[in-house]
């Protein structure tokens, strides 16, 4: 048998083994497999360097299936070259507890990179394991020692293409010149709704040369050596690389290929059995892959093994000339931090002037980054604001890939998603800021962080109406409770610069996706002398004091700037005779993590009378007022003025907070 000859038994198996799989399930999208199955097999045979015995190899090339609607193509890929997904797993697609779900999921299937479904976001991801890559190559790499050294490759199709995540991060990519981002165009030109024409007719190649992109055109997807030499071709250019292949949508399927029947609905056995007749393919069993085959794809397993061993034996040589250099890189790669980073985590003294928690950050990040070298992030272009700017750091780009600031540039969803991918590359700490109102941009990189646990930070400053001047537009109302209703994010909204520190002592230590809202305003620095000590953080919500002569039947809550207000309105009540605790709220997901003793030690469920206080929409913090409780919040836009005035006119004054408490305690008394 000639090596074409295997070549083209191999293509088929991976054609009816996906379509198999997409049948057997009664759902999926077999269009995708069956059209991209020569890019895959010229990707994983030919490009790919990876250890199917350890997915996790670090320097292992990077693949990302954009158009995750595909997944069939990648878990028969896995499947074939050796991964741990067997063939009872292709035929448990999309069933209850499998590890082949119908859009691959990080952490859930071996090999599987990042989360992928949602169009567009794994082409930003893939710019952000770029950016990782070339970062801790001039971080790392040696003359003679290449030791962070892999590419990253993508399948992005038309729907990736259009939506506008992938315009932003292309366009930064190419400003970055990442070279090392190579990405196959699946130019089959059909989407849902039929014929790309109905709604994408610009010129796309023109498009990402305008970006700053090297493009370069495959007609015939099947054409092993043509698409080998685009990527050799691509590999020795200094820019990002677009290969556009000329595809067809459900390639081999009789009667519905290159139509848009074949995107994501099983075609029916009776239509698989005439493309494997026409392919002169056995029809039964499903799921046959000929020996010779299984033989020629398994090679990758020692293949593998001995790229490791070549890696292993360099980082040995590495550490013998670099010692510190490679303790770095192991501790990065391994997910330990540097002994004793917490030291330096800043203990800011009383104030009553204080200052913004967004100003307080930016202290602990800098003194943090002097610590943390794997720190690196930015802003959506608002670092001023933001405080996101690691001083004495260059900012990172195509000249100085060794700077840790980021100019992600006015690009909110592709930065979320770039972020993403810098976190699951792996050794980072990859942070990215924006005003909380603009949040809702990278709603869709929040969500996968979320599902997805990536290590993400979020900076998201001028958290409320405070923001003043600026108005409605930029006042978020709904955006906290947005963030809280997102699995998996724990949302921190810290009341003064000591609880601003732990937030982001928080997020470094247990590396789980994290939100930190900050203000734009001064918030007093609150004596812990006096009040509770601001690591009650970390368990969400905590006892700021007891004020009165007895046990308390009045509880303030607040979170953010409103800590404040509610310490000064519990001093006014206490003189009255009321006997009031003070909570400072900082996160729901984190209080309610803890256990049932402790969150009854913080609101006593004798304690009925309970008022929270947030500058933004009530909804949800009936949960913990009960239904007997109240909250002062703001279920409107705000306005434009200056921001304390604002604050004022909505109610977010002493005077408000001590009316609506008596309130409280009239009517609890008048119930009993």
């Amino acid at each position: 048998m000639t090596n074409d000859q295997l070549q083209s038994k191999a293509i088929n198996s991976i054609k009816f083994l996906s379509v198999d799989g997409v049948q057997t399930a009664k759902s999926g999208h077999p269009g995708l497999p069956m059209g991209d199955s020569g890019i895959a097999y010229t990707l994983w045979m030919r490009q790919l360097r990876f250890n199917p015995k350890n997915p996790k190899w670090f320097n292992r090339e990077r693949f990302i299936l954009s158009g995750g609607h595909g997944s069939m193509l990648l878990y028969t890929m896995l499947h074939l070259t050796g991964y741990d997904i067997s063939i009872d797993d292709l035929a448990s697609f999309r069933q209850w507890e499998s590890i082949t779900p119908g859009h691959p999921e990080y952490g859930m299937t071996p090999g599987v990179e990042v989360t992928t479904g949602p169009l567009g976001q794994g082409f930003a991801n893939g710019v952000g394991m770029a950016i990782a890559e070339s970062h801790m190559a001039a971080e790392f790499n040696r003359p003679g020692f290449s030791i962070v050294d892999h590419y990253t490759f993508a399948i992005v199709t038309d729907g990736d293409l259009m939506e506008g995540v992938s315009s932003e991060a292309a366009s930064l990519a190419g400003h970055l010149k990442l070279g090392k981002l190579i990405y196959f165009y699946d130019d089959n030109r059909i989407s849902i709704d039929g014929s790309t024409d109905l709604a994408f007719t610009e010129d796309r190649a023109a498009r990402f040369k305008a970006y700053g992109w090297h493009v370069s055109f495959v007609n015939d997807p099947f054409d092993i050596e043509a698409l080998s030499q685009a990527v050799e071709d691509a590999k020795v250019d200094q820019r990002p690389s677009l290969i556009v292949v000329r595809t067809t949508i459900g390639h081999g399927l009789p009667t519905v290929g290159g139509t848009e029947e074949a995107h994501g609905s099983p075609p029916g056995w009776e239509e698989i059995k005439q493309a494997k007749e026409n392919a002169d393919w056995p029809v039964e069993p499903k799921f046959y892959v000929p020996d010779d085959v299984k033989e020629h794809f398994l090679t990758k397993v020692e293949d593998g093994q001995v790229l490791e061993a070549e890696w292993e034996a360099l980082l040995a040589s590495y550490r013998e000339k670099y010692p510190d250099l490679a303790e770095e890189l192991v501790r990065r790669l391994e997910g330990g931090l540097p002994e004793d980073w917490e030291s330096a985590l800043p203990v800011f003294p009383a104030d009553e002037k204080g200052m913004a928690s967004r100003a307080a950050s930016g202290e602990v990040l800098n003194a943090l980054a002097k610590k943390i070298p794997e720190l690196m992030g930015g802003s959506a272009d608002l670092a001023p604001s933001n405080k996101t700017w690691i001083n004495n750091e260059k900012a990172f780009q195509a000249d100085s890939q060794e700077g840790r600031n980021m100019h992600f540039g006015v690009r909110e969803n592709a930065m979320g998603s770039i972020i993403n991918g810098m976190a699951v590359h792996g050794g980072l700490i990859p942070y990215g800021g924006t005003f909380l109102v603009f949040s809702d941009y990278m709603r869709p990189a929040l969500r996968l962080s979320g599902l997805s646990h990536y290590p993400s930070i979020w900076i998201f400053t001028h958290d409320s109406i405070g923001v003043g001047e600026d108005g409605p537009t930029h006042q978020p109302v709904e955006h906290a409770a947005g963030l809280r209703i997102i699995p998996n994010l724990v949302t921190i909204r810290p009341g003064d610069a000591n609880e601003t520190a732990q937030a982001w002592g928080f997020a470094i230590k247990h590396r789980e996706p994290t939100a930190i809202l900050l203000s734009r305003q001064n918030l007093p620095t609150i004596d812990r002398e006096k009040f509770g000590e601001a690591d009650g953080l970390m368990r969400g919500a905590y006892v700021l004091a007891d004020m009165g002569e007895g046990d308390p039947e009045l509880i303030l809550m607040a979170s953010g700037s409103e800590v404040d207000l509610i310490l000064r309105a519990a001093g006014n009540l206490a003189a009255e005779g009321v006997n009031v605790r003070i909570v400072s709220f900082p996160s729901w997901e984190l209080f309610e993590r803890q256990d049932q003793a402790y969150r009854d030690s913080i609101l006593p469920p004798s304690v009925t009378a309970r008022l929270a206080v947030e500058a933004g929409t009530t909804f949800g913090w009936e949960r913990w007022t009960g239904d007997k409780g109240s909250v002062i919040g703001l279920d409107h836009y705000g306005a434009s003025a200056p921001g304390n005035l604002v604050m004022q006119k909505f109610g977010f004054t002493v005077a408000h907070v001590i009316e609506e408490s008596l309130a409280l305690l009239r009517n609890h008394a008048a119930s009993k």
